[in-house]
């Protein structure tokens, strides 16, 4: 007897519908599993048959055949289990075949019988939607899958309870959660710029690198606090729409980084180690998964000791920092995912971190701080929109009376300049002035002839290049954002200059 039914498995971000076909024959008892499974696959054998004998069904002595369609498209992990097993205990006789058609099943099953979460459920959600096919998965996953919305998400948890809900012996309701709830249940965090004394140019500047969505380079000596600032930059950030939520939910759940949570409604800052690979950092692999650069999608990717990252990992960001997406290219195919975060990087000035901290003697001959800053690229460096001189706190600061502005007040700034380029770009089709292309600079970012003849002088004096020139457009515009100002002025482009220091060689 032949019986059919449906599962799903991911490649990259997107979600492929697979043919679970499961015949039962005379023949040598057995159980073959075909389609170009991998290990995990293959392993479901043991898995479903004794998943099966515990949830008090029998496993007929027969030769079962399971076909994993289409052939040519790689099957990994374990959640075509529980599709597998109904399939013999419908071709086995145990179960009516007809209701499998109409559903679609994902799990992991234990020997036990119980039904354990696995990853990519919120993709295959959003490519069951609108199909009128049930989708039969995990408890633990039933609300991630619900957040998709136009779906019916039937959560189990074992076999033999899905076996019954088939049957028509278990009535269970489909699963909903309510997203806009969600969106409202804003997260908190336990970090605040209240917290951080001293460095107002540095809290400045990164003020108006979130207003405009800009890149930053903390550049600074060891203790002056450039990891701290970075980690309160997400307090700052506006809070993710519902679109921007689920695609940074759809990385995450594609991962197994979920933890649980149905719907990731912050910004995720993302720090990798300096000893981390290309793959780790762009995505990759035999089976490609996506990297720390996507993980930060719609966030922030701190790279903190920027020089000490290996010169090919620190290259693969050229592609993402232009275009917001990461192309990984295979023999048989070619993945795309999403790259669009804010990069936060922090670098000491020399190799011992001491040549701009007055209490410290740097003893770094010159040669040696000219290579520690040539392990950053040029091309790498222009597409930093600032770079920040962040200076060691003097114990007057540290002392000072705790009067910082919290990260609440910075916040409400930030959102009032997003307000003003929502206007003015959202008919281009962008979201921020860090998006800006080149033949919009000159419709959008309105100098006056003063603020003209100051960023001429400049490009003479400090020899800046193309890239520098359309960098320092964006962060003007975005300085006059804040200042609620439709035109450009020369204090506005004399402060967007202050923020590329490595371009004006500050200390070498």
């Amino acid at each position: 007897m032949l019986a059919r039914t449906t599962s799903y498995t991911t490649l990259g971000l997107e979600a492929y519908a697979v043919d679970v076909e499961v015949d039962a024959s005379r023949g040598l008892p057995m159980l073959t599993i075909v389609g170009l499974p991998d290990q995990a696959v293959k392993e479901a054998r043991e898995r479903v048959r004794a998943a099966i004998i515990n949830s008090q069904f029998q496993l007929p002595s027969q030769r079962f055949t399971v076909n994993l369609a289409p052939a040519d498209l790689r099957k990994e992990g374990g959640l075509f289990d529980l599709a597998v097993a109904l399939g013999i205990l419908a071709a086995s006789g145990q179960l009516d075949p007809n209701p499998l058609a109409s559903i679609v099943a994902l799990g992991e099953l234990a020997l036990d019988g119980s039904v354990r979460s696995v990853p990519g459920t919120l993709p295959i959600a959003l490519a069951v939607r609108g199909s009128k096919r049930r989708l039969l998965v995990p408890r633990a996953n039933a609300s991630e899958a619900a957040v998709v919305g136009g779906v019916q998400v039937i959560p189990v948890a074992s076999l033999r309870e899905a076996a019954d809900y088939l049957a028509g012996l278990l009535p269970l309701q489909p699963h909903r959660i309510p997203r806009h709830q969600l969106m409202r249940a804003r997260h908190t965090y336990d970090v605040d710029f209240a917290e951080v004394r001293g460095q107002a140019h540095a809290k400045r500047a990164l003020e108006v690198a979130v207003a405009g969505g800009h890149h930053v380079l903390l550049i600074g000596p060891p203790g002056s606090g450039k990891t701290m600032l970075a980690q309160r930059i997400p307090t700052i950030q506006p809070n993710p729409s519902l679109e921007e939520a689920l695609e940074t939910t759809k990385i995450y759940s594609v991962v197994g980084l979920l933890n649980g949570s149905p719907l990731m409604t912050h910004r995720p800052f993302r720090s990798p180690h300096h000893t981390s690979s290309a793959v780790a950092l762009v995505g990759g692999g035999t089976h490609p998964k996506p990297g720390e650069i996507s993980l930060a999608h719609h966030g922030v990717l701190f790279l903190d000791e920027l020089p000490e990252f290996h010169r090919d990992v620190l290259e693969s960001l050229r592609q993402p920092l232009e275009e917001g997406t990461i192309r990984i290219a295979r023999a048989k195919r070619s993945l795309t995912f999403p790259a669009r975060f804010m990069l936060i990087g922090a670098m000491n000035p020399c190799p011992c971190g001491y040549l701009t901290d007055p209490r410290h003697r740097c003893h770094c001959p010159s040669t040696k701080v000219a290579a520690y800053l040539a392990r950053i690229s040029g091309p790498l460096l222009d597409r930093i929109d600032l770079h920040i001189d962040v200076p060691a706190v003097p114990f007057e600061a540290l002392a000072r009376p705790d009067d910082a502005e919290s990260s609440a007040h910075i916040k409400a700034r930030v959102l009032r300049a997003r307000q003003r380029q929502q206007v003015r770009l959202t008919p281009l089709g962008l979201v921020c002035n860090a998006q800006l292309r080149h033949r919009d600079l000159h419709s959008i970012c309105q100098l006056t002839d003063r603020a003209t003849a100051l960023l001429k002088s400049a490009m003479r004096e400090f020899h800046l290049s193309a890239r520098a020139y359309d960098k320092i457009l964006k962060i003007s515009r975005t300085i006059a954002d804040l200042a609620d100002s439709e035109e450009i002025l020369p204090d506005h482009i004399a402060e967007a200059i202050q923020y590329r220091s490595l371009d004006r060689q500050l200390w070498v």
